[in-house]
């Protein structure tokens, strides 16, 4: 396969910039069986059925973009620049990886200092990062983080607007409990209390997944063999009550329907090639591209995706090549808005 197969041309008007509101206001495209309807998002429990299980992913993204000074000591005296950091992941003692602009100009030693007292000194620059090991830890860093950081919005956001306190709760979902993730499972963005609720009346049922999403799954394909292509790993977890709740879902004929493509690649990670699935503790890098046979999955719902992007083969995976393109040109045609605070879909393979 290659990755001019994973491309479409997509109007810059359609990258949405703020969300829906209310959040189930947004619109949802339903696919199933050959046909495509135009819908909203309240409207999602009428396309389930009693006794099918929700997969959601209950990560909380983390204000881990920081807006810094840079602090050099010459002999002409202390200079100082300005430096963005979005942190990836923590090491031990205080210790970040993170991507810095502008990285290439600092240097190993240096100290930046950002708002809330928290300050950084540049311990290491492997592979294009930056190891930033700060002034403080644990439940320090966290109240200094939430007072300095902001919401690390995706790219194609941050290149449109800039980020402000609204993001603070549109880009977090509305059960996120579990700190870690430096980007949102924005399929969950659409949901509120009063959507959950309705699930619930209609008999759905939901399980509690965990996967801190990076700030890889922004990063590009940058072969043209997407065989070759070299994905992220995040970490993410699957109870043993999570994987007792969905073998009985299974059990009882009821469809196992993840939200948003974190939830799905982890609980894929987590299926033997028997289908059966078991509680999971670790990293994950699982790469889906077509060809693959989902092990546990009977539908998903999620946003439209970026062109030549691995979620953009996750959903050709699941529905076809020829189908993804059919349901996005539809997409396109009717004015969805795309990415990460645009409107979803919800799809069912044959």
């Amino acid at each position: 396969m290659k990755l001019s197969d994973f491309d479409f041309d997509l109007p810059e008007g359609l990258i949405a910039t703020r969300p829906a509101r209310p959040r189930q206001a947004a619109r949802l495209l339903y696919a199933q069986d050959g046909t495509i309807r135009d819908l909203h998002v309240r409207d999602f429990p009428t396309l389930l059925r009693p006794g099918d299980r929700l997969i959601l992913n209950d990560t909380k993204v983390i204000p881990a973009r920081l807006f810094g000074l840079r602090l050099r000591q010459s002999d002409q005296g202390e200079t100082r620049a300005k430096v963005d950091v979005t942190l990836l992941a923590p090491m031990d003692g205080g210790v970040w990886r993170a991507l810095a602009k502008p990285g290439k100009r600092l240097r190993v030693g240096e100290t930046i200092v950002f708002d809330a007292g928290l300050a950084a000194t540049v311990m290491d620059k492997p592979d294009g990062e930056v190891t930033l090991g700060f002034n403080c830890e644990g439940k320090d860093f966290e109240r200094a983080l939430e007072r300095a950081g902001m919401m690390p919005l995706p790219p194609y956001i941050a290149a449109l607007r800039p980020v402000d306190r609204r993001d603070d709760t549109d880009y977090q979902t509305v059960f996120a409990e579990n700190r870690g993730a430096v980007a949102a499972p924005t399929a969950s963005l659409h949901f509120d209390r009063a959507l959950l609720s309705a699930l619930a009346a209609r008999g759905v049922q939901s399980s509690r997944v965990t996967l801190h999403v990076g700030a890889g799954t922004f990063l590009p394909v940058k072969v043209d063999d997407v065989s070759n292509h070299r994905m992220h790993a995040e970490w993410g977890e699957v109870t043993e009550a999570a994987a007792r709740e969905i073998a009985e879902t299974r059990a009882a004929g009821g469809r196992i329907i993840p939200v948003g493509t974190t939830a799905l690649r982890l609980i894929e990670s987590a299926t033997d090639a028997q289908g059966v699935l078991r509680a999971f503790r670790g990293e994950t890098d699982i790469f889906i591209t077509p060809g693959y046979r989902f092990r546990i999955t009977d539908g998903l719902m999620t946003n439209f995706h970026l062109p030549k992007s691995t979620l953009l083969m996750l959903v050709s995976a699941l529905m076809g090549q020829q189908r993804i393109r059919e349901i996005y040109a539809h997409a396109i045609t009717k004015g969805y808005r795309f990415f990460s605070y645009g409107d979803s879909s919800f799809l069912l393979p044959k």
